[in-house]
């Protein structure tokens, strides 16, 4: 997925940020549009069709947290997260409302290169018809072709990211599956990224699907290792 075709929304309110990202995408011939604030982006996403939205998490006016929240109110467009800050409430704050990956400034012009093409790759498949067939678990259902998964006959809302690792996980009940294998199936690879991610998305998986996320039924922690679907 390359050349003018492809549409991507920047926000960052820094200019010197907007100059240093915009040109290797321009240069990797993407389309960028540019926002400076939380609410000048959610006016740019309404005039147009983007296939990924760079969003930084500081932003006047209206926050990076809540522009991804509003996003995901409507869109499954794959969203990065960029964070000067570096503790693990900031760093996850995204993926909570639903940010597919975050990067921690600063980074190298490899990385961030890297992570947008992985997340274009995932866009690209967005819309795509599967060829998985449907997964049943009991009382826990999962398709593909609609991306809807139900718990005891009830719809259960889930992200795109989350998704992919559920699937993942129970196509294969039993098997343990590493934090690196489920970044590789998700994102393409597993360069750069914190494995812990993983860990947040398991944690919002086990809200929604568990009666006690605390003793996991579906979703099984193996120590030192990995994630298994139950037998």
């Amino acid at each position: 997925m390359s050349g003018g075709s492809t549409r991507i929304l920047l926000v960052d309110d820094e200019q010197s940020v907007q100059t240093l990202l915009s040109y290797p995408l321009r240069k990797d011939g993407y389309h960028v549009t540019s926002a400076l604030d939380g609410r000048e982006a959610l006016e740019r996403f309404t005039e147009g069709r983007f296939d990924l939205v760079i969003l930084d998490l500081m932003l006047p006016k209206i926050d990076g947290v809540e522009v991804c929240r509003q996003l995901r109110r409507n869109s499954q467009v794959p969203i990065i997260m960029l964070t000067a800050k570096g503790s693990e409430t900031d760093k996850v704050a995204g993926l909570e409302v639903g940010a597919d990956d975050y990067i921690t400034k600063p980074f190298s012009m490899r990385e961030f290169r890297s992570r947008v093409k992985a997340a274009l790759r995932r866009s690209r498949m967005v819309g795509q018809p599967p060829d998985d067939e449907p997964i049943d678990q009991g009382d826990l259902k999962i398709d593909p072709a609609r991306r809807m998964v139900t718990l005891r006959g009830k719809e259960v809302k889930v992200t795109y990211v989350e998704f992919e690792i559920l699937s993942a996980l129970a196509r294969s009940p039993g098997r343990v599956l590493s934090r690196e294998t489920l970044l590789e199936h998700v994102w393409g690879d597993s360069e750069y990224r914190d494995p812990r991610t993983v860990d947040v998305h398991i944690r919002h998986l086990r809200e929604k699907l568990e009666l006690a996320p605390k003793e996991p039924e579906y979703l099984l922690t193996v120590r030192g290792v990995g994630y298994r679907f139950k037998e």
